[in-house]
């Protein structure tokens, strides 16, 4: 599939009216778990390019460029609009926070197992086993606050266990700063996937720091507070990965590219008819969106697409399937990494005096403040055990326990992982 030789509608008529924009949600307790990471992820696409557009308005004093840019943003407002819909409003906040930790997950796997560039894919891998354990303690919070068990909403898809623990995820903002990847010499999968994932992990963000204040219990609060500030530190690292040296107008075809071969992934690995049509819609529309871009490039700057995407052809498309052996690989071989400036090491041969632990010293002063451990102690203490969904123990033997939660796996030099 190349969809620079598909044919394009003019972007005006593609402006849809408020009905159209209005559709039947999914079935919030039938829904395939994959279905509604999809409407997640292309959620936060949708996102991504929106504020990117903004972005690069606010960066050019082309008036007649910016109005085109506006057109296209409008546009990509109305798919994002349209697909944030597809959520019912009986899910609630924590439930659809499941969908997003799994998506985290499986995505992030998914993407690991297909990238071939060793750093990119080493980037991936570490930030897996964060939101592996950031599953795991929304969980735990569901159990504790609805009595309700998360291997439902995953559909036992993903196992729900600690991975590295989130107290250990707490690092000095310079230690999320990495190097950034060259779009003229990286694979066109490379290039895909550092789009894709930082998209992805921005909704996160996004989505964990607005409805955290909405939670009904303090702990919950806490707890979103917690993680969306890990996630911050996610979105640094992998926005930190994406080409610098692109144009704003090369960036512009690389974001209308991503969206399009993300809807026909999402298109072509659909089980839902119903939502497999709106994709299929959406993948249109984006292909007109991306040709749009690319006659910009032309007129602005004099350039062909492809001298910015030679290939064109999608690769694969991209499933959201199960990564139980992948991420239990990943766990019991690199739980106790942490970040070190550009690099990433065992948080056992990190200098006394490193960052991490000057940062960790001010903000889990007091190891009982910090709500991803208080949680699980909670829970542990009404029920005797935490919640888990495990095929198999924990690869990680210090992280066994179901009785008492690690803080020092990954984060306290000299502990056995």
């Amino acid at each position: 599939m190349n969809p620079f030789e598909l044919k394009a509608k003019p972007l005006e008529s593609l402006i849809m009216s408020w009905n159209r924009l209005t559709p039947i949600p999914y079935d919030a307790d039938a829904v395939d778990p994959y279905t509604r990471c999809r409407v997640i992820l292309m959620n936060g696409t949708e996102f991504e390019a929106v504020w990117y557009s903004h972005q690069f308005s606010r960066h050019s004093g082309d008036n007649e460029l910016r109005r085109q840019i506006a057109l296209l943003r409008r546009l990509e407002q109305q798919q994002q609009k349209l697909v944030a819909a597809l959520k019912p409003p009986e899910e609630t906040i924590l439930a659809h926070t499941i969908g997003y930790e799994q998506l985290a997950v499986d995505l992030t796997a998914m993407l690991a197992q297909r990238e071939d560039n060793p750093y990119v894919k080493q980037a991936l891998d570490f930030a897996l086993l964060e939101d592996f354990d950031h599953l795991y303690r929304y969980a735990d919070l569901m159990d504790f606050d609805d009595r309700v068990h998360a291997e439902k909403l995953v559909g036992g898809y993903a196992e729900i266990m600690p991975g590295r623990p989130t107290i250990a995820h707490h690092r000095h903002p310079f230690d999320s700063v990495k190097f950034h990847i060259q779009n003229r010499i990286a694979s066109p999968m490379t290039r895909l996937c550092t789009a894709i994932i930082t998209a992805a992990e921005q909704q996160t963000m996004n989505y964990y720091m607005n409805v955290a204040s909405f939670y009904p219990t303090a702990w919950g609060r806490k707890l979103y507070r917690e993680i969306g500030m890990v996630e911050e530190q996610h979105v640094t690292q992998y926005g930190s990965l994406m080409d610098t040296d692109q144009t704003w107008l090369e960036g512009c075809l690389n974001h209308q590219y991503t969206e399009c071969y993300l809807y026909w992934s999402a298109m072509e690995t659909e089980t839902d008819p119903r939502i497999r049509g709106i994709w299929e819609m959406l993948f249109e529309q984006e292909v007109s969106h991306l040709h749009a871009a690319a006659e910009l490039l032309e007129t602005y700057e004099g350039r062909e697409a492809a001298q910015v995407i030679p290939e064109g052809t999608f690769p694969d498309p991209l499933p959201l399937t199960s990564n139980i052996e992948y991420v239990r690989g990943v766990l019991g071989g690199t739980v106790c990494n942490t970040a070190l400036r550009e690099d990433w090491t065992n948080v056992n041969d990190l200098s006394p005096n490193a960052d991490f632990f000057r940062y960790q010293g001010i903000v889990n002063a007091d190891v009982n403040d910090v709500e991803s451990h208080a949680i699980i102690e909670r829970l542990i203490h009404r029920d005797g055990a935490d919640y888990r969904f495990e095929t198999a123990p924990n690869p990680v033997p210090a992280l066994r326990d179901r009785r008492a939660d690690n803080t020092d796996v990954g984060r306290v030099q000299g502990t056995e992982c």
